[in-house]
């Protein structure tokens, strides 16, 4: 009560204080992130190994087992370790302990990083070490496309120039380019000469190392100058590595371009990209920790045309699966729904009781709870994401009870002939319990939300606490805000009371009044039939509870029926397929299949509805990008193959899946297709996995794990349900 009076003495502090919530609210919600989903700090570090010719066993003998051994005697709080062995490169995630310091993490697993350089193969370089966590998905992908510039150029444009700045943006991350041909010189060897000249390629190798040099030579102080003195055999022009000497035989200097031609090349190629079916490249951009997803796309569009403004204008940078799309219109549809709940729940108070100046405070109070909750979220660093609007949603039915308790009760007391204060005053203190118990009620309901672990954690603690911080602040505002605008609004409306019986209002002049009086008539009619129902129902006792219990029982019957899932399916108009052929296809023959794919797509998806199709074959070079991600890819032999589809017209894009799984695998027996993430939602949720599921075999015996793998791929694959079942 004491809260109530001070609110009706002191009326100007408290309108200043709902301005500053007000004030802050819109500031909170111009300077919060913008995300799916909310952040997941689960702390992971991607190491990648790189070594060129090793095979994959020899990769995990002579490289990652020791790396893994290592690493547990020297890294703390690891909670698991999962490694990949590629040929010549190989991915090691340490997953850590939910409350470790991924940073002290880093320092130590690059402290004995650093140490086994000496154990491994002689020239193994330092590994890269990247921060990893489940939010660090493809969110922009920039295809890069020429009809005049080369492969190599198109990958060298989007590495050297395009990907560097980008990284200038804050919150992204932009790993090497997928596809191209990675630029170097090559020195193509002419074995017919060698064996002329009784050389080998070592000593090609060697002549050109030992005089490709660049060698400190300090200064030189001659009188009053002082000059730096430059050792440089280093080419300036490339020709000029072929006319290096490697060898003088009976008195003639055999030179490079003898042996040799050098060029400017590239390197062998392992994987490509193909967008809409012509060769490219592929930048991608991530979102890196606790970005804003909206913020990084809207800066990298904006940046965009900056960076392209300096490159030959023959290069096309096109911007495909734009994730902000689904984002913003996951954020705007929950914020929809929110507007519309909050529209009828005002109509409704409205109708009921017929006073459009307690609508006004009734619809005052739920936009300034919501705001003081965005308010305490943002203080605690949390973001705009579809949980916390959900639970903000969910809490706008619930937030118009104080406030409308509050008021219907100062109606009941001024339908009682009080004065207004006495109203205010008598009717805050009848319903200040109540009000109080019913809120810690609700509040309490989200507490065991504080005991979940994992992933679901970080999910739904912001939920939770976005309706506890508006229902607290709803309360406080029933008592201190409510009360003020009700003893300065509802001063007309006294006299309706003053004129009218029975408790209800008399003389109400205007549409509004009218349309409550004629509400209030047909819901007493509605009470009437309502009671006369009950006291049936009261008087047979026995067929009522009978018919009561056959419901519940038949309504549980149900529930085996009702499938159950982490997170509902959401339909992104985005499609992911794998596509693996038989082990050891080159990467040409791979292209041919995947083209061939990519018709049987464009014949089961109309033609109107597909908006790009990528197809991301091999492994990308360097093995670098691995790091990132969730790709399954292991070889030339696979890849992914991306399809967008129109946003605005498309067919359910589950129904296109099936159709297409049984359609691919009755034309492509000998290929393995599974169909994969495609959208941000669920790559984030499959925490880097490709799928929902993953079961993992372990053992010492290599060849009875596979086997047991699969004979537990053929016992998954007949369950129903189970699709895309693959090792």
């Amino acid at each position: 009560m004491w809260i109530v009076r001070l609110a009706l003495r002191r009326p100007y502090t408290f309108v200043v204080v709902a301005l500053l919530i007000a004030i802050l609210g819109v500031s909170a919600i111009i300077t919060m992130p913008v995300d799916i989903f909310p952040y997941i700090d689960i702390p992971v570090v991607s190491i990648v190994w790189g070594y060129g010719g090793l095979t994959p066993q020899e990769m995990e003998g002579r490289m990652v087992t020791i790396f893994e051994r290592s690493m547990t005697t020297t890294v703390n709080d690891i909670e698991h370790i999962e490694s990949q062995a590629y040929s010549g490169v190989s991915v090691t995630r340490v997953y850590f302990q939910p409350n470790a310091k991924v940073e002290v993490a880093l320092s130590q697993i690059t402290a004995i990083s650093q140490t086994l350089l000496r154990i491994f193969p002689p020239g193994t370089t330092p590994p890269n070490i990247i921060k990893y966590d489940a939010s660090s998905v493809p969110i922009l992908q920039l295809g890069l496309e020429s009809k005049t510039l080369s492969e190599q150029e198109l990958f060298d444009y989007g590495q050297n120039f395009i990907r560097t700045q980008l990284a200038t943006i804050q919150g992204a991350s932009v790993p090497l380019p997928y596809g191209g041909r990675f630029r170097q010189v090559m020195v193509d060897l002419i074995p017919d000469r060698l064996y002329a000249y009784g050389l080998s390629p070592v000593d090609v190798s060697n002549g050109l190392s030992n005089q490709n040099l660049i060698l400190p030579a300090g200064t030189a102080k001659i009188g009053d100058t002082d000059y730096q003195v430059r050792l440089n055999s280093s080419p300036k022009i490339l020709d000029e590595l072929n006319n290096l000497p490697l060898k003088v035989a009976n008195g003639a200097t055999v030179y490079v371009r003898d042996v040799a031609q050098v060029r400017d090349g590239y390197s062998i190629q392992t994987g490509l990209v193909r967008t809409n079916g012509s060769r490219g490249a592929l930048l991608t951009i991530l979102r890196n920790g606790k970005a804003s997803t909206l913020a990084v796309v809207n800066n990298v569009k904006a940046y965009l045309p900056k960076i392209l403004a300096g490159i030959t204008p023959e290069l096309h940078v096109n911007q495909l699966f734009d994730q902000s799309l689904f984002v913003r219109a996951a954020i705007n549809g929950v914020v929809r729904e929110a507007v519309t709940a909050a529209f009828l729940t005002g109509l409704m108070i409205l109708m009921f009781l017929g006073s459009w100046r307690s609508t006004i405070i009734v619809c005052i109070s739920i936009p300034l709870s919501i705001l003081v909750s965005l308010i305490v979220l943002s203080m605690m660093g949390a973001t705009i994401n579809v949980m916390t609007l959900g639970g903000l949603a969910l809490a706008v039915g619930i937030l118009v009870d104080d406030a409308t308790v509050e008021i219907e009760n100062t109606h009941r007391n001024m339908a009682m002939k009080k004065p207004l204060v006495r109203a205010v005053l008598d009717g805050a203190q009848q319903i200040a319990a109540p009000a109080f118990v019913s809120t810690l009620s609700i509040c309490i309901v989200f507490v065991p939300v504080l005991l979940l672990t994992g992933a679901a954690k970080y999910l739904f603690t912001p939920l939770a606490g976005a309706v506890v911080f508006a229902m607290m602040a709803s309360y406080l505002l029933s008592r201190t805000l409510i009360p003020t605008m009700v003893h300065y609004m509802l001063r007309p409306e006294v006299k309706l009371y003053a004129q009218g019986q029975h408790g209800e209002t008399a003389g109400g002049q205007g549409f509004i009044w009218k349309a409550h009086y004629l509400f209030n008539r047909r819901f007493e009619l509605m009470r009437s039939s309502y009671a006369s129902l009950l006291h049936w129902c009261l008087d047979h006792r026995t067929p009522v509870l009978l018919a009561f219990g056959l419901f519940v029982a038949g309504s549980l019957t149900l529930a085996q029926f009702i499938g159950r899932d982490f997170f509902p399916t959401v339909d992104s108009g985005q499609m992911r397929l794998h596509a693996r052929t038989p082990a050891g296809t080159r990467l040409e023959t791979t292209e041919t299949v995947f083209a061939a794919v990519e018709r049987e797509i464009r014949d089961v998806i109309p033609k109107r509805e597909i908006r790009n199709i990528i197809d991301n074959i091999g492994i990308p070079n360097g093995g670098f990008n691995l790091a990132f991600g969730d790709s399954t890819t292991i070889g030339s032999g696979d890849g992914d193959i991306l399809v967008a589809l129109d946003p605005e017209n498309h067919g359910p894009t589950a129904e296109y899946t099936d159709r297409l799984r049984k359609r691919l695998h009755e034309k492509f027996p000998d290929v393995t297709f599974f169909f994969e993430a495609a959208n941000i939602t669920n790559q984030i949720l499959n925490f880097g996995l490709p799928a929902p599921i993953d079961v993992q075999v372990l053992g010492r015996n290599v060849a009875a794990n596979y086997q047991m793998a699969r004979d537990l791929e053929s016992q998954i694959a007949k369950i129903p349900g189970a699709a895309d079942v693959h090792i």
